[in-house]
């Protein structure tokens, strides 16, 4: 995959550069992109450093049918999500998302929409080191609490949330 239109898996630094120029068409007005970098805190732990865990397969194809998603849903023209994968410093981008549409509105909805979803269902986890020496796989409470319809039972095209747990014991985003 290029990075047009698609969901990407990288164990190097990302180039939102690069990635926001596969963006580009002449249709589009309006361009909007998140990015999320790794934070000194959580929790009101310090935390050194993290690293990101992916099953590879599975976050592939919904990452991919995420965006699929988004482009009908919102009726962007492009987008692309890029995930890091492998051992993070603090302030390294972990996360970028893209989105081109023929107007504003609809690429930062698209973009909110992207980056929720892939928090939500793309077995990706976090696990964070901190400072008193300890390190843990990150809880996904926070998502589950803004997500009560996951945690209901599977639906079509995803899954429940409660009754996934992304292939690790305690190993949730």
């Amino acid at each position: 995959m290029n990075g047009i239109n698609g969901f990407v898996l990288h164990d190097a630094p990302l180039a939102p550069q690069q990635l926001r120029q596969a963006l580009k068409h002449p249709g589009c007005g309006g361009y909007v992109a998140f990015e999320g970098w790794v934070r000194d805190h959580n929790e009101g732990r310090t935390v050194l450093r993290l690293e990101y865990e992916a099953f590879a397969p599975l976050a592939q194809r919904e990452g991919e049918r995420i965006l699929s998603e988004a482009r009908a849903r919102f009726g962007v023209e492009r987008a692309c999500c890029a995930h890091r994968v492998g051992a993070l410093a603090i302030g390294e981008l972990a996360v970028w998302v893209g989105v081109s549409a023929a107007h504003r509105g609809e690429a930062f909805d698209a973009c909110r929409y992207i980056i929720d979803e892939v928090k939500h269902r793309v077995p990706i986890w976090k696990k964070e080191y901190y400072q008193d020496g300890d390190s843990g796989w990150v809880n996904c409470e926070r998502c589950a609490a803004a997500a009560p319809e996951r945690r209901s039972g599977p639906t079509e095209g995803g899954h429940g949330h409660d009754d996934h747990h992304h292939g690790h014991a305690q190993r949730t985003r």
